[in-house]
């Protein structure tokens, strides 16, 4: 059973427009991991702020993600994605997709953050040089430990698009120190009440900003659904499943 509803446009869309009459540009796959724990002030969550020069949300700050890249699908994992994760990821029964869209997020935020959500194990013979520091790590992704949260789609105006998928994990399952690639700057944990008072962020990670605070004041009794955030008319707008 499904229900949808519109989202209040609160903030920006984050991005520019195609030119009126233009045909929609084909969102690519992407993976992102909300990293959160409890803090002094309540639930933080890790976060980085994107360069003023970014072609897409430029200065605002994000969670860590990326699009999905080839050599995903060949990474072996420690642990497998959970199978009711994949059946609710829009992916249409892939679990082969599913699983490579959840180590997109694992790679990402191993990028963006240096932090690893990993156990020892082999991820067998891979190219990108991401995956290579694993390897010689001799670690592979733990990906038992991801909670699938939901997906989102770029509005049709923009001339870049993504089709996301949002996981979430403990901050205490990463190993490693906070040290990312630069491509985010201002990187740490910040509370996520104070960056929804207080800080640049669009409408797709506000959503998931509030989604992440229910859920970490009550895991068990958290809603079910999962939701998918796109847009209609160019106001966002949320259907649950």
């Amino acid at each position: 059973m499904s229900s949808s509803r519109s989202y209040q446009q609160r903030r920006p869309l984050g991005h520019g427009r195609v030119a009126a009459g233009t045909a929609p540009v084909k969102p690519r796959d992407a993976g992102s991991l909300i990293v959160w724990r409890q803090g002094a002030e309540g639930t933080e969550v890790l976060m980085g702020r994107r360069s003023r020069k970014a072609a897409f949300v430029p200065d605002f700050f994000v969670f860590p993600g990326g699009r999905l890249d080839p050599d995903d699908s060949a990474v072996r994992a420690a642990t497998p994605l959970d199978a009711e994760a994949i059946a609710r990821m829009g992916v249409r029964g892939d679990a082969a997709l599913a699983e490579a869209l959840a180590l997109a997020a694992v790679r990402e935020t191993f990028e963006e953050t240096g932090l690893l959500l990993a156990e020892v194990g082999d991820i067998g013979e891979v190219a990108h040089p991401e995956w290579a520091q694993w390897k010689a790590r001799d670690l592979a992704p733990s990906l038992h430990r991801l909670r699938y949260f939901g997906r989102a789609i770029t509005s049709p105006s923009s001339p870049i698009r993504f089709h996301a998928r949002f996981f979430v994990a403990r901050a205490e399952e990463f190993r490693g120190e906070i040290a990312g690639s630069g491509e985010l700057s201002e990187l740490g944990f910040y509370s996520a009440t104070e960056v929804l008072a207080n800080m640049p962020v669009v409408d797709v990670t506000e959503f998931m900003l509030n989604r992440i605070i229910a859920y970490a004041s009550d895991p068990l009794r958290f809603d079910p659904r999962t939701p998918i955030f796109s847009y209609r008319d160019d106001g966002p707008f949320v259907r649950y499943e």
